[in-house]
Formats: structure tokens, sequence, C-alpha cells
């Protein structure tokens, strides 16, 4: 018995001893968490691969594989890594670098480009999803913040004069200086508010429940975006989205005096829009009118297939919260102007056609004086081959 309560005291002290050898390991470690002298805290970082990422980054990688990737040249991709630094440049800290501009912006642009999933965009530049899930809000904020106020602007006097002169020889239209076009952007079903961005006219036409937000843009001769109204919920029609924008707020107080933007038969004829006839049995006056007319719209509606030909992401539906995708369209927006500004050519593999339900607008004749100046056009066009000037907008 006394051999037996001796083996049982031993089996005690050794695992007292275990215990307490356990308990200096986690001192020392929270020893060391709190600024003591305990063993140097070690930290786990999951290693990935940046191999694709520094390729592209090398000053030898071809120029058109940088283009096919990011939609743009290495001088314009520098360009609005310049533009973007002060905004987007964050310090290193003591556990670990920070990721340069050049990566954070080519993160984010990269997404917009190929529409591929974070996961994708992970792998493919070895950071963690939810850092490249920040670095593209945080790029395309910027890039809403402060590219756009730069390169989306309404044209001056001097650039009115110009759009109106170069419309005028490609249709005979006088006095525009714009091509107005809405398109839908799909998006997952909301939490929120599902009714409002519930798309009737895809959803017949897919047979599959769609939703939306719409994306209202002005264009000028070459394509460029001269203003954008973002974010309106799919349910309505583009005549509610133009009467909502602050575009439509800025024509009724007087910045479109005597001139017009011209949009397709979805917007209302007025003061300042000038649509197609839509009605049945037209004239040959009014078809050749229509004809012209539709010369305009195309050159907004060839904008939007560029658009959304270079950024993929919006040809997708877009897995992001209603309150971020502002910034994510307008960066494309913004991004799109560059490009077209800097004339960079498209790859013809990324053409885009755009198709959006046309709805002909229920109100579709809000100003006769403008209805009796498009006849006129029309009567011109179709006897002297050139619209000529109404006499209220000399």
């Amino acid at each position: 018995m006394e051999e037996e309560l001796g083996n049982s005291r031993k089996k005690r002290a050794r695992k007292s001893g275990s215990i307490a050898g356990t308990s200096s390991t986690v001192s020392a470690t929270s020893d060391n968490a709190g600024g003591g002298s305990g063993h140097q805290r070690r930290l786990w970082v999951k290693s990935r691969s940046k191999d694709w990422w520094e390729k592209c980054n090398h000053p030898d990688f071809p120029d058109e594989k940088f283009k096919l990737a990011f939609r743009m040249s290495k001088h314009t991709f520098d360009m609005v890594c310049e533009e973007l630094e002060p905004a987007v440049m964050k310090k290193n800290t003591m556990l670990r670098d920070a990721i340069p501009v050049r990566q954070r912006v080519a993160v984010c642009i990269w997404r917009l480009a190929t529409g591929e999933p974070l996961r994708m965009v992970s792998k493919q530049f070895g950071l963690g999803i939810s850092t490249c899930h920040k670095l593209v809000l945080e790029v395309c904020t910027a890039i809403k913040t402060v590219l756009m106020p730069k390169y989306i602007q309404w044209p001056d006097e001097n650039k009115i004069k110009q759009l109106k002169h170069e419309f005028e020889s490609i249709a005979g239209i006088p006095n525009v200086c714009g091509s107005m076009y809405t398109t839908h952007i799909p998006i997952i079903s909301p939490k929120t508010n599902v009714a409002a961005y519930f798309n009737k006219k895809h959803t017949e036409r897919s047979q599959k429940t769609s939703y939306s937000i719409t994306l209202q843009g002005i264009i000028d001769s070459t394509g460029v975006f001269t203003d954008v109204c973002i974010g309106w919920p799919g349910s309505m029609s583009d005549e509610q989205v133009l009467s909502n924008s602050a575009f439509h707020q800025r024509a009724t107080m007087g910045q479109l005096k005597d001139l017009w933007v011209v949009g397709g038969k979805m917007y209302p004829l007025m003061d300042w829009v000038l649509v197609p006839y839509t009605h049945q049995n037209l004239t040959w006056a009014q078809h050749a009118f229509n004809e012209k007319i539709y010369e305009i719209e195309k050159l907004g509606k060839e904008a939007f297939g560029r658009l959304k030909g270079r950024w993929a992401i919006l040809q997708k539906r877009m897995d992001i919260k209603l309150q971020e995708l502002p910034a994510v369209l307008g960066a494309c927006c913004v991004l799109h102007n560059i490009c077209e500004m800097r004339q960079e050519e498209m790859e013809g593999e990324l053409k885009f056609e755009v198709f959006d339900d046309e709805v002909i607008a229920e109100n579709n004749l809000r100003s006769m004086a403008t209805a009796q100046a498009r006849d006129s056009i029309a009567h011109n066009l179709l006897h002297h081959g050139v619209g000529g000037a109404p006499g209220f907008l000399l």
C-alpha cells in the first residue's frame, strides 16, 4: 500500500508540473502581448504568390498584354496612378509594409475590367479577399471624388460651339450639344426596397427575376460623358430617371437655353430634348428626320457599348452593396472618359452591344415650340439636305 501511495503521489506531481509548465507558457505569451519581456510574438501570414502582378509591373512587360489586362496603356495607367497617389497612398507600419499605390490601383482596375469575383482577384494579385474588396472600394471612391470633377464636365461656351458644329456635320440637325441614353446595370436582389429595383421588362424577356439600377449619360460627339446620373432604381422608366436627375434641374433653370440634347423615343419632346417621331404613318419628311436623328442616338448608344465592353463588371450581376454601387459605376464612367480622351483603342473581342428595353414616353409631347421646330428641321432635311436653324433658336 505504501508503494502504491508513493506512485500516485509521483503521478500527481508530474501532472501539476505539466500544468505549471503550460501556465508559464501562456504567461510568457500574455506578458509579451502586454509589453513584457517574454518571447517575441510571431505574426502568421498566409503565403500568396504575387508573380503575375510582378510580371505585369515589370518595365519589360509588353504594352499590348498590359492593355489587354487593364484596358489601357502603361502611360495612361501611370497617369491615373499619379493623379490618385495623394488619395490612396498608405504608410508602412511596424507589422507590415503598405501595399504600393500601383498595386492598389491595379487591383481595382483589373476587377472593373474583367468582372472576375474577388477570390480570383485575390489569387491574381496574391492578396487576401477582404483586402481586395477594401482596395476596390477605396480606389473607386478616390476616382469618383478626385477625378470625376476633372474628367466629367459640362462643356463651356467654346466647347458648345464646337459640339454644335460637329453634330450638325454628322446629321444636319442644328444646335445639338449631346446625345442622351439610359442603360440598366444588373444587380443581385437588394435586401431592402426590393420592388423598386425589380426590372419587369428584363424579367419578362429573360424569364429570370431581374433587378437593376440605372445609369443615364449625356455623350458628346467623341463618345465622352459630359454628365452622368447614377443609381435610380431599375423599375423607373427613362423618362422618370431624367425627371429626377440633377441635369433636368439645371436644364429647366436655363443651362440649355437655345440648345438640344438628342434622346430616343423613351424620352419626351421638351424645350431642350429633341426626339424622333413615334406615331404611325410618318411623312417622307418625318422619316428623313428620324433617320438623321438616329445617327446622333447611335453615337450615345455606341459609347455605352464601349463603356460596358471595357469594364465587364457592368455586364454581370454585381454582388455589391447598393450604397457602394455609385462609386463603382462612377469610377467606370471616369475611366471610360480617360480612355476616350487619350484615344485608347478597344480590342475587337471586347466590343459589346448594348440592349435596353425602350418604352415610348407616356407624356411624349411637352413643348409645342420644339414640335414646330422639329417639323421645320424635317422639311429642310428632306428638301435641302440640312436641317437649318429654326428662327426661335437663332
